[in-house]
């Protein structure tokens, strides 16, 4: 899918609009392009080439108010309703920290963006959409009623690109890692595991031995890891539902990491997807996809951290989920219980 498009972008605009009611990216695939040169071939008929750095996009993001934030990966969606402020940049790593809209960066697989206008039903849909080297989705800031929509124009003249080709390159896509353990040094990994006081040490561990997160669970053991039924997901979410403990959910790709802290109230089930449907916070879950579902238990200054974290058939992370651990706000508690309530995975035996 993504590799350089052999269509050429009046044969992508002529697919378009011929398929109006396809999201974006199912006719991306099913056109076998990439989504970043499906929305390249409008460019110049309502939209156009930016900077895709994060210091220029968060510059913008800032400015135009009250906006809806998505981000996501094959298998979750994750969209959160307020105001992008508190931007921590960084040349491997940046940062946006406010109550609502809360991301982790990753500024190298920054590599395309757009500012989009689109007709709806309802108007025109302005949005800021950002892709990585192979053309995929990192992450998209959508104009909402309350938004700043005088300022869109100059920022439009602002950030965009001398280069506003309708056709795009791009490269092919990297499959996720597969996991990687080592048997071996299960008892260093294990030893090392009780040495940590932050969770953040976790991927720093795995990369001295030569593991990675999943790899490390399949061989870490009791009481580090339980291996859970992958039905549990939607479990501990009607759960969640019913007795309003506050989590923090978080969904990612290689460019960035979504973060979403407080309740779940509305859960709607449609087809293999369970949704979440709450005032400033959505999320669209492919329940089809988890493959393998974790308990995980890593210890910190502040006492242990629970996640509950679910991988597809293929070993890539599709969300982690913990309790909030906010002072007055604390439902580790309550969350280290329903997740020891989750059914255990019937067989422990994971191909490697």
């Amino acid at each position: 899918m993504a590799e350089t498009a052999i269509l050429g972008a009046e044969e992508i605009r002529a697919a378009k609009s011929e398929n109006l009611k396809l999201r974006a990216r199912d006719l991306a695939d099913k056109l076998k392009i990439s989504e970043a040169e499906l929305v390249a071939a409008d460019c110049g008929k309502g939209v156009t080439r930016v900077d895709p750095h994060p210091d220029r996009i968060m510059w913008a993001a800032q400015i135009l108010g009250e906006v809806m934030a998505l981000t996501r990966n094959d298998s979750c969606v994750h969209e959160k309703v307020g105001i992008y402020d508190n931007y921590h940049p960084g040349a491997h790593a940046a940062m946006v920290l406010t109550d609502d809209i809360d991301l982790r960066i990753f500024p190298s697989h920054w590599k395309h963006a757009f500012m989009v206008e689109a007709p709806t039903d309802a108007g025109t849909r302005r949005s800021l959409q950002v892709f990585d080297a192979a053309g995929d989705a990192v992450h998209k800031i959508f104009l909402r009623d309350a938004s700043n929509h005088l300022a869109w124009q100059d920022l439009r003249h602002d950030l965009q690109l001398a280069d506003q080709s309708p056709e795009l390159e791009v490269d092919p896509r990297k499959p996720p890692e597969a996991p990687k353990s080592d048997a071996g040094k299960a008892e260093i990994l294990r030893k090392e595991w009780k040495r940590m006081t932050d969770t953040h040490q976790f991927l720093r561990l795995t990369s001295k031995l030569k593991m990675n997160r999943l790899g490390a669970y399949r061989v870490a053991g009791a009481p580090f890891v339980r291996a859970v039924e992958p039905a549990a997901v939607n479990l501990a979410l009607k759960q969640l539902a019913e007795d309003g403990t506050e989590v923090m959910v978080f969904v990612g790709n290689r460019g960035c990491i979504q973060i979403h802290q407080g309740p779940i109230v509305t859960l709607k089930e449609m087809g293999p997807w369970q949704n979440v449907l709450d005032p400033g916070f959505n999320l669209h879950l492919r329940l089809d996809h988890i493959a393998e579902v974790w308990a995980v238990d890593k210890p910190t200054q502040r006492g242990a951290a629970v996640s509950l974290e679910a991988f597809n058939d293929r070993g890539g992370l599709i969300f982690q989920m913990f309790g909030v651990g906010k002072e007055g706000r604390d439902s580790r508690p309550a969350w280290r219980d329903l997740v020891a309530g989750l059914p255990d995975l019937k067989t422990r035996e994971f191909q490697e």
